[in-house]
């Protein structure tokens, strides 16, 4: 009876072994097969191999076999190719998000979607220098709760808190609950924010994910302007510089042509720019008006100028003269 149950495992043995052992450098030869099957109790013969190799070809399994010396069986085409592979373990491993433990975890399944040869490979993959990771462990199934509740239409309620100089966890509003209608997720300069209606404030505000302690999904409906179809999350996170608030309106600047890429990068590719001279041209776009928006247009010198509405020319006057007088 055994050895009959284990021959019910034949095909399955056979899929693991080849996933897991062998890629186009490191094809199984049909007596390492053999072998491999004999430590689990399963007997094969060669042409039984044959037309097992036929079966699992035909489920969708991209099975080949090079013949002649140095060759055997092996898996090519797969779910998830290496070079796809890698650029999954790099965005985790940079994510910033992602806790150094949950970053491992993930890794780990990821290698196992590849043969132990090329998850050597992936191994190579995982240090990034100096990158700084979230302290908040529970981030990653906070992230799976905001996707519930946006998926079924229902309110969250959390409490929100930043870190003081000794590390610890200080709470906004005297640790009293927030409670939000979320309108969308917004990944943005390595975080994760919710965007969604404060209805103790009555407005639209957006939060930190990994500042977010005890989320609970309640059984309230959403509510708020948002609801329905006309938020547009990834507009919203465009014109949040930083995802930092301020006044917001249509921002006119003018730059030099040596810029546009820089411009299209920020603010999309159906900006529309009108030529201003030889050297220049104009964009207004939507923008809320924060320090770090003014500090990017800063950053760019004197290759691009505010020049409307007077009351954001005004605020970033007001910032360069506090700033410049810091440095006299």
């Amino acid at each position: 009876m055994a050895r009959h149950f284990n021959q019910k495992l034949k095909l399955l043995t056979l899929q693991a072994l080849l996933l897991e052992r062998s890629d186009e450098e490191h094809p199984l030869t049909t007596e390492e097969l053999r072998a491999a099957l004999a430590e689990r109790g399963i007997a094969a013969e060669r042409k039984s191999l044959y037309d097992d190799m036929e079966t699992l070809s035909r489920f969708g399994l991209d099975i080949h076999q090079r013949r002649g010396r140095g060759g055997g069986w092996f898996v090519g085409e797969r779910l998830f190719q290496l070079p796809e592979l890698k650029l999954l373990v790099d965005a985790v491993q940079s994510c910033k998000f992602i806790t150094p433990d949950k970053s491992r975890a993930l890794i780990r399944k990821l290698e196992g979607l590849s043969s132990v040869y090329q998850a050597r490979q992936l191994q190579r993959q995982v240090y990034v220098t100096g990158r700084a990771k979230t302290m908040n462990e529970s981030v990653y199934y906070t992230i799976d709760q905001l996707h519930t509740a946006l998926s079924t239409g229902r309110q969250v309620s959390f409490r929100y808190f930043e870190y003081n100089v000794a590390k610890e966890k200080v709470f906004r509003r005297a640790g009293e609950r927030y409670r939000v209608s979320p309108y969308g997720l917004i990944w943005d300069s390595e975080n994760y924010y919710l965007a969604g209606f404060d209805h103790d404030k009555g407005e639209i505000r957006h939060y930190r994910v990994d500042k977010m302690d005890g989320l609970t999904v309640l059984s309230q409906p959403r509510e708020g302007e948002g609801t329905g179809r006309a938020f547009d999350a990834a507009a919203y996170g465009q014109k949040h510089f930083g995802m930092f608030g301020g006044r917001e309106g249509q921002v006119r600047l003018r730059c030099e042509k040596s810029l546009v890429g820089v411009v299209l990068d920020r603010f999309g590719a159906e900006s529309i720019l009108i030529p201003d001279g030889e050297d220049h041209f104009t964009v207004t776009v939507p923008v809320v008006v924060s320090p770090q928006f003014l500090g990017w247009i800063f950053g760019l010198g004197t290759g691009v100028e505010l020049t409307g509405p007077d009351w954001a020319v005004e605020a970033y006057r007001r910032q360069l003269e506090q700033v410049g007088e810091r440095y006299r």
